[in-house]
């Protein structure tokens, strides 16, 4: 009798214990998630300001067509993403070819006395702010996951359960991180 009731304790505290780690492990995944959709509004954000950039700066396609060109195929990649692993890759692309977009103001003194693209300029930047500090939380929240989701115990159980590591957002060439140069 205490034997059957021993291995009742151990079997609804091995229970309590599997039930405690699955559901740390789905809240941190819903965080991770939730981390990703701010970044993806805004993206999205970002994303809708650019036709607007673009055509203030039409007027000097006949020079910067490419960068242009650039600009509006990197943001139709990202809408038609659809994993966060593809996001991230075509974020990555997009950034750097806005730094190069915003570099044209330099260049062409014209622009640079443009209104509506210092204003779209001014929008981006505080959106850019925005992206920073939402990557930021994205990625602590996906650190703090893939750490449960390897250390042990809770390994066990997210291998049993199917849970997979997030991908970090991280600037993945070596292009990217440095400077824009632009040269005519």
């Amino acid at each position: 009798m205490v034997v059957g009731i021993a291995v009742i304790v151990v079997i609804a505290f091995i229970l309590m214990f599997t039930v405690g780690i699955y559901n740390n492990l789905i809240k941190k995944r819903n965080f991770v998630e939730e981390a990703f959709s701010t970044i993806d509004a805004y993206l999205k954000k970002r994303y809708d300001l650019i036709p607007n950039l673009v055509s203030t700066v039409k007027g000097y396609k006949e020079y910067e067509g490419e960068t242009l060109e650039k600009v509006i195929a990197a943001r139709n990649r990202y809408m038609s993403a659809t994993t966060p692993e593809e996001k991230i890759a075509n974020e990555n692309m997009i950034a750097g070819t806005l730094g190069k977009l915003f570099a044209l103001k330099e260049a062409y003194p014209d622009l640079k006395a443009n209104k509506n693209f210092m204003k779209l300029q001014d929008e981006l930047s505080n959106i850019e702010t925005d992206i920073l500090q939402s990557r930021k939380y994205y990625n602590g929240t996906v650190r703090n996951y893939n750490t449960n989701c390897q250390t042990f115990p809770s390994v066990i159980i997210a291998n049993m359960f199917g849970f997979k590591k997030s991908p970090f957002f991280k600037i993945e060439n070596e292009e990217e991180k440095n400077n824009v140069k632009v040269e005519f």
